[in-house]
């Protein structure tokens, strides 16, 4: 606890990911005060045709109520 799935596009590199991945590790136990051992970030990487059914559907529409911060876009308007 806690754990933090990233969904993006491909094409950053691994070198990209691990700085995110440590970025967030450090704000996770900055913000909440847990320790470092505590906390696992994954990320994947959807293709952007996939991004709609895979990614904004189950978990932006159909998850409104948990976001905290909501994207500024609609694929399907």
């Amino acid at each position: 606890m806690p754990h933090v799935i990233v969904k993006l596009y491909p094409g950053r590199s691994e070198e990209q990911k691990k700085r995110l991945a440590q970025a967030i590790t450090q704000d996770v136990v900055t913000i909440i005060q847990c320790d470092e051992k505590s906390v696992s970030v994954a990320i994947e990487e959807i293709d952007p045709d996939q991004w709609p059914e895979r990614v904004y559907k189950p978990d932006i529409l159909d998850r409104r109520k948990h976001l905290y911060k909501e994207p500024g876009y609609n694929p399907f308007e």
